[in-house]
């Protein structure tokens, strides 16, 4: 497909993040080259057996990596930055970003052996950066991540903003606050395009602010007799400072549970973000020796991973701690679609070892990191673009973002709702043109194999996980005809042997049934009247449709 940006103006394709939560990821492309804007991953619905993650499809990146000239990070979370080690092997471009996403960048990078193959260059706010004839700014953001950024890039179309996850925080900590300012400045000569996140587009009003979280935090640990456990995503850097202050100023000490908890807190330390006073951060094998009313432990498992540090917890299959009577858990953060029922489960798990548990319906413990209505419409007075584009968020989010613009006073025509795979050219005489749409079907990765799991393997999955396997063993002597062993039934997930014997010895009784009347040496048909025939019979007899296998072997 030939760009249509090539003889002039800018042509945006979006791959991923417009139409769902996550799988965040731009192309933007000029006449001399192309820049990535984010490179995430998306984590499977549960309908998705066996699937660890899904990723965008890179083969129009992979068909024009010759024009590609960076990748720039906004900020550091998984669904920003999660499909970069599935890209990076294909492309040689150096990676935009600050210094705390660039250190998360390198150690996934480590995970899958490519950190030496990749150059990672980090930016400051402020920074402007040129690549051929676009050039970007890079805007400071408050986010539930500590160092995003959002984006005014320069391009032949003119001005875009691309705002990055964010929040207008009023009262913001540490000098965490979006710098309105800088997005007014950028957009003073006219803003052609705006591309603004959606994720919270329905919540009225504004989000909390960390410093009302803090104070919650602060009455919690104040009044808990026992230990304070708290979940929370482990790359929110404000919190867990907030964390770790309140217990030095109450005498408590915090231990860590989780790998991602200790790589992001050595990272957070290492470049000065986080600041722990001595003999307050303790490790896990000493917690012990503390009393519960002076220890705070941190885990992993905010959306109830199985294998996290706060399911094993409440499953009692924790190696070092043990839920204690009294202990108050915390759980700091959103529960992501999809997840309640895990989390769910979690929760009356750790209720009927003795544990009380806050969580965000029931306690303001949890700042969303995303802009409610109030924050976005407030950004779109300060940018007041030309067209509008909603992206980060699923369809209703877009929908319902573009009607929040127009009543902003973005025109009705120049308001649009994109979904991925839907390329968008802006001239420079000010029109628009939308491009013939390119293939973004999204990826799914199942341990080393990339792509080779699709909808034909997940069905089969789905039946597998639905209504079992019935395997059907058959060896017949190649000269006689006869059956020397068999037939054997084997039954999987599909029925309680004990209780349903009778009916797989029904089973093979069907099968011999069809040996007899089956010609000999015609292997092939005798399987398919195997499969056929068990498959009616075990919806007749139990309205279930196994996968039904037959292995016929002839010696």
């Amino acid at each position: 497909m030939a760009d249509p940006a090539a003889h002039g103006g800018l042509t945006i394709y979006p791959l991923g993040g417009l139409g769902e939560i996550g799988m965040n990821c731009m192309l933007l492309s000029t006449a001399q080259g192309m820049i990535l804007i984010d490179c995430g991953l998306m984590f499977p619905e549960e309908y998705l057996f066996g699937i660890d993650v899904v990723i965008p499809r890179f083969d129009f990146v992979l068909a024009n990596k010759d024009k590609l000239r960076a990748i720039v990070l906004t900020h550091g979370h998984e669904d920003h930055i999660g499909a970069l080690p599935w890209l990076m092997p294909f492309v040689d471009v150096p990676i935009y970003g600050s210094r705390f996403t660039l250190a998360l960048v390198e150690s996934k990078l480590k995970e899958h052996d490519l950190d030496r193959y990749v150059t990672l260059k980090p930016v400051q706010g402020g920074d402007r950066l040129v690549f051929g004839d676009i050039a970007c700014t890079f805007i400071p953001v408050c986010h539930s991540i500590i160092e995003g950024f959002g984006l005014g890039i320069e391009t032949p179309a003119g001005r875009i903003v691309h705002t990055g996850d964010f929040k207008i925080d009023r009262h913001p900590l540490d000098g965490h606050a979006t710098d309105m300012e800088a997005f007014r400045a950028f957009s003073e000569p006219g803003v052609t395009l705006m591309l603004s996140d959606s994720t919270n587009v329905e919540s009225e009003g504004r989000a909390l602010t960390e410093r009302e979280i803090e104070h919650t935090f602060d009455t919690i640990f104040a009044e808990a007799d026992g230990r304070i456990l708290i979940t929370l995503f482990s790359s929110h850097i404000q919190r867990l400072q907030e964390i770790f202050d309140l217990a030095a100023k109450h005498g408590r000490r915090v231990a860590a549970s989780g790998r991602s908890l200790w790589r992001n807190i050595d990272i957070a330390r290492e470049l000065g973000h986080l600041r722990i006073k001595p003999g307050v951060y303790v490790q896990l094998d000493d917690v012990p020796r503390f009393p519960d009313r002076e220890m705070v432990i941190l885990l992993t498992g905010s959306q109830g991973e199985p294998l996290s540090a706060l399911s094993r917890l409440a499953m009692g299959e924790h190696r070092q701690i043990r839920v204690h009577e009294g202990d108050l858990l915390i759980m700091s953060s959103r529960f992501i679609p999809g997840n309640q029922r895990a989390i769910t489960r979690l929760i009356n798990r750790l209720y009927k070892l003795g544990a009380e548990v806050l969580y965000e319906r029931v306690a303001g413990i949890h700042a969303s990191g995303h802009a409610y209505q109030a924050e976005l419409g407030q950004m779109l007075d300060a940018v007041r673009p030309k067209f509008f584009i909603p992206v980060h968020g699923e369809y209703r989010h877009l929908v319902k973002h573009r009607r929040l613009a127009v009543e902003r006073g973005v025109a009705p025509e120049r308001s649009l709702v994109v979904e991925d795979g839907q390329p968008v050219t802006f001239l420079p005489d000010g029109t628009i043109r939308l491009e013939e749409k390119i293939v973004v079907e999204s990826i799914y990765v199942d341990g080393k194999g990339v792509g080779d799991v699709g909808h034909t393997v997940l069905k089969e999955r789905q039946l597998l996980g639905g209504e079992g396997l019935v395997i059907v063993n058959l060896v017949i002597d190649e000269a006689t005809g006869e059956i020397t062993l068999g037939p054997d039934i084997l039954s999987k997930g599909f029925i309680f042997e004990q209780t349903y014997a009778h009916y797989l010895e029904d089973a093979k009784c069907i099968v011999l049934d069809i040996y007899e009347n089956v010609p000999p040496n015609q292997i092939d048909k005798l399987k398919e009247r195997i499969r056929s025939s068990l498959r009616r019979f075990f919806r007749k007899v139990l309205d279930r449709d196994p996968v039904v296998i037959p292995v016929v072997i002839s010696i």
